[in-house]
């Protein structure tokens, strides 16, 4: 069991690290082929995708993964084909109403009616990963197989954008590229799903009804913090200056960039604790990554101002004190997220992690509310309301905890 934990862990490192690193590659590129507009455009429309990956995947990375694991534990064959056949059935459904979903969407809002053709293909991505069957190698603990697919799309797609993509003229070649490099992954990921032997059957439209039931708790929880960031983008726009969010946009990144490597922990430790409940894994991960948390918090204080210079130039270290003030969201945001999926979800808690999301969510919101009516409204503020919203999900996830810990094994790992 340590080993598995020990390789997926790795694996989805590599995969994480590899979504970090790819949109850095190509970047600087695009902002210099592509005009200022046409450039806002691709950006926008990806934010746009954000959203719409979330709905296509409806938490089914969280409950398809779940549902494999304790098939592949009775040893039930037929059973995991119904598991997989409904939920790709329910995902392909999803998928058919997103299309209609962004076209309505489009007709709205006036930059993506503008480039409605672009919009459909930047879609048409999304519903592709419909059949990369993300849920399904979870279940089974192949997480080489997602990391691997990923990063040949990646490479594939990067180079191809740097030897096509020119000028604006060039723009509509962005989502083809994807789009080709996503079949190629299919292809791949078909291939790997023959090696198990999984005969797909479906059931009745009843049980991929009450699959997507199942799965509207991840969703809702996923889809409030992705909610929450981009309001909390639009709040600032609206009352600061463009200075100030370029430098709670640059701090924002940063933060991000550093808790988006706590995931593949989680991700790792998630389909054991579902397995064994055994509250020693979350306990033995604490005590062997904390320390390290503990130390980037504190390189991150020290180094602030030299990192910001590289990154941003000294245009941007004005932005170091907010960042300064953002550092205990790293201390706080490793176990808020391992008290999470790994803990409260590995004991069925699912509606218990949503409500810790959207307790945090509200909370963050209702602060900014008054720091607006308050006249306080500033980045240091902000900075501190964030920091806060991140210990209130902590605390919220370990109150659920210490009511439920009796439901969890204790005890060595074997």
């Amino acid at each position: 069991m340590k080993n598995n934990v020990v390789k997926n862990t790795t694996w989805l490192f590599i995969f994480q690290f590899a979504k970090i690193i790819f949109p850095f590659i190509t970047l600087p590129y695009l902002t210099r082929v592509l005009t200022t507009d046409t450039y806002g455009v691709v950006t926008y429309v990806k934010t746009v995708m954000t959203y719409m990956q979330i709905f296509v995947d409806f938490g089914f990375v969280i409950s398809g993964t779940k549902e494999i694991i304790n098939c592949l534990k009775s040893k039930n064959q037929k059973n995991l084909g119904f598991v997989v056949g409904d939920t790709m059935i329910a995902r392909i459904i999803l998928g058919i109403i997103g299309y209609v979903v962004i076209v309505i969407v489009s007709l709205i809002i006036p930059i993506l009616r503008e480039n409605l053709l672009f919009t459909i293909l930047s879609y048409t991505v999304v519903f592709e990963s419909i059949f990369l069957m993300d849920f399904l190698f979870r279940g089974y603990e192949k997480m080489n197989v997602i990391a691997i697919r990923f990063i040949l799309m990646k490479v594939l797609s990067t180079v191809l954008t740097f030897v096509l993509i020119k000028d604006d003229s060039n723009v509509m070649l962005i989502p083809m590229l994807d789009i080709i490099s996503s079949l190629i992954a299919i292809m791949l990921v078909m291939y790997e799903v023959g090696k198990l032997n999984i005969k797909f059957d479906t059931t009745d439209i009843k049980n991929i009804w009450s699959k997507l039931k199942d799965s509207f708790v991840y969703f809702l929880s996923n889809v409030a913090s992705t909610s929450f960031n981009a309001l909390s983008t639009i709040i600032i726009g609206l009352y600061l200056s463009k200075a100030e969010i370029a430098y709670w946009g640059l701090c924002m990144q940063i933060v991000g960039t550093i808790t988006a490597l706590y995931n593949p922990i989680s991700d790792g430790i998630y389909p054991e604790m579902i397995k064994t409940k055994n509250i020693f894994l979350i306990k033995r991960s604490l005590k062997a990554f904390m320390p390290i948390v503990i130390a980037g918090c504190i390189f991150a204080y020290f180094f602030a101002e030299m990192g910001f210079r590289i990154l941003g130039g000294d245009n941007y270290l004005a932005a170091v004190p907010i960042f300064r003030m953002l550092i205990p969201m790293l201390f706080f945001g490793f176990p808020a997220i391992l008290f999470g999926w790994p803990v409260l979800g590995a004991i069925n808690r699912q509606k218990e992690v949503t409500i810790t999301t959207i307790l945090s969510v509200s909370f963050n919101i209702l602060l900014l509310v008054l720091l607006i009516f308050t006249d306080s409204f500033t980045l240091i503020n902000i900075s501190i309301v964030r920091v806060t919203t991140e210990f209130v999900l902590l605390l919220s996830r370990l109150i659920y905890y210490f009511k439920n810990k009796n439901e969890f094994v204790k005890g060595e790992l074997s």
